[in-house]
């Protein structure tokens, strides 16, 4: 396996069209189609970094900024934030791109994805390797997310 990997060997980009059948009631996309994408793209960067199948363990901080409509053309971009020994943070930005390629943020989400084998269990994944002060900040913060994910835990939710 290897010892480490940087966040832009598992970084991924989905684009996605809006059609009918991803509409809500009120004629926007609906949230658990979008909530969909950003697994399936969390899922492909968490198999690239680890080199392995992964579950999701957990999705946290998903935050709805903008809706998006029909026809609007969406991008998804997931990159490793942090590991631990057998799971991997992974943050996904999701915006609206313009017919000029100007992009707009709609959601953030973080989630947390877990390496398996075979027979599902966990497995160790490559250490992330920081290249950037931006990465380190992001890493800082994910530090503290995953102490709030324990203390969550700890009390039940």
């Amino acid at each position: 396996m290897i010892e480490e990997k940087t966040t832009l060997e598992s970084r991924t980009e989905h684009t996605q069209i809006v059609m009918n059948s991803h509409l809500n009631g009120s004629g926007r996309l609906f949230g658990g189609q979008l909530l969909e994408w950003i697994d399936v793209v969390a899922g492909v960067v968490g198999r690239r970094h680890s080199g392995a199948n992964v579950v999701t363990a957990a999705i946290d901080n998903l935050q709805f900024k903008a809706g998006a409509h029909r026809n609007d053309i969406i991008v998804l971009i997931g990159r490793v934030t942090h590991t631990g020994r057998s799971s991997m943070e992974v943050r996904v930005d999701t915006y609206v791109e313009d017919c000029k390629g100007m992009r707009k943020p709609i959601n953030r989400a973080y989630v947390v994805m877990v390496a398996i084998d075979e027979n599902d269990n966990p497995i160790r994944v490559p250490r992330l390797k920081i290249t950037s002060e931006a990465e380190r900040a992001e890493w800082e913060g994910a530090i503290k997310r995953v102490e709030l994910r324990k203390q969550r835990r700890s009390e039940g939710f």
